[in-house]
């Protein structure tokens, strides 16, 4: 049954999508240029097997990897400035970013940041800001998920904590969209149920937000209500069973959805969840389920005064 989910996506960028496939790892980096990517991920993944097989495939295809991991949950400048310098120090030409969000969104500043002149708070997501980098020095990215929650594989943003000010900054250039994205739902068994449950709800929440935001925009309402419809109907299957592999494909994609939907904006739930992650590194996702029946029932009632809008009825 699993194999009519093996297929090749390109909405926003090429997406290869089934078990195992992360086998076909090094031919994407040579597809892409890459001869010494450096492999981003979180310190928690960073003794997984996962890497280790990475690492192997790569080295295999005559590929010469380093592994950056200094990166916490909820990243701080730190952590990009440290792998900034390993990928200057290493020769590097692009990166392989494998993990959840925080990895994903590491791996993308070092590539956008490595060779720039200017500070990342430079090119904070405002207005036309973006076009103060050099393009030309962006190295591609790979971007290898082992959650269903941001959908970081597939956004032109990034974010990060100003330690400073404990305030998360989100980060845009649309080169930081990977080159390629390997979604392969083997790479989530194992993932411990409450980081299943916590991340889902991100995914939710990104679709369920963008939905109702009062802005028209039908195409990413349209992937929003088929993110949600999944996440609704595989979430709790991936929570129970971390083995099935249709589950963890269809959040997968609810995930990548969610994230697409989401540059017709967000609403309180992500607010109060980045507010409280840049103060007490609380895990974004478990914030987002914590306040989204709070927010939910606020969102509920601006909306009964504004103008009718439900969800449709799914049973």
């Amino acid at each position: 049954m699993v194999e009519k989910y093996q297929c090749s996506w390109s909405f926003p960028t090429t997406i290869h999508v089934g078990n195992g496939r992360l086998s076909e790892l090094a031919a994407h980096c040579a597809d892409v240029g890459m001869q010494r990517p450096l492999i981003v991920t979180d310190a928690g993944l960073a003794k997984h097997p996962m890497i280790s097989h990475a690492r192997k495939l790569l080295s295999e295809a005559g590929h010469q990897t380093d592994v950056f991991s200094d990166v916490q949950g909820n990243p701080v400048i730190g952590n990009l400035n440290a792998g900034i310098e390993l990928f200057k120090s290493g020769g590097h030409d692009g990166v392989v970013a494998i993990g959840g969000g925080s990895g994903l969104d590491i791996g993308k500043l070092i590539s956008l940041m490595a060779h720039q002149t200017i500070p990342v708070w430079d090119l904070e997501d405002i207005g036309d800001w973006w076009k103060r980098a050099n393009p030309d020095v962006i190295a591609p990215i790979i971007a290898v998920p082992t959650t269903a929650g941001t959908g970081s594989e597939v956004g032109r943003a990034a974010v990060i904590t100003n330690s400073e000010t404990t305030e998360k900054k989100i980060i845009f250039h649309p080169k930081m969209l990977p080159a390629v994205v390997i979604g392969d739902p083997e790479l989530a068994i194992g993932l411990p149920k409450h980081i299943t449950a916590a991340t889902g709800m991100d995914a939710f929440t990104h679709s369920f937000e963008a939905y109702f935001v009062d802005k028209f925009h039908p195409m990413a309402d349209g992937i929003a209500l088929e993110s949600m419809y999944l996440a609704k109907s595989y979430l709790l299957k991936a929570f129970r069973d971390g083995g099935d592999i249709e589950a963890r494909t269809m959040m997968f994609a609810a995930s990548l959805m969610g994230a697409v939907a989401v540059q017709k904006g967000l609403g309180a739930t992500h607010s109060i969840a980045h507010a409280l992650g840049a103060l007490y590194n609380i895990h974004h996702g478990l914030a987002n389920a914590v306040f989204f029946p709070t927010s939910w029932r606020t969102t509920g009632l601006l909306l009964s005064i504004r103008h009718p809008v439900s969800l449709p009825h799914w049973g």
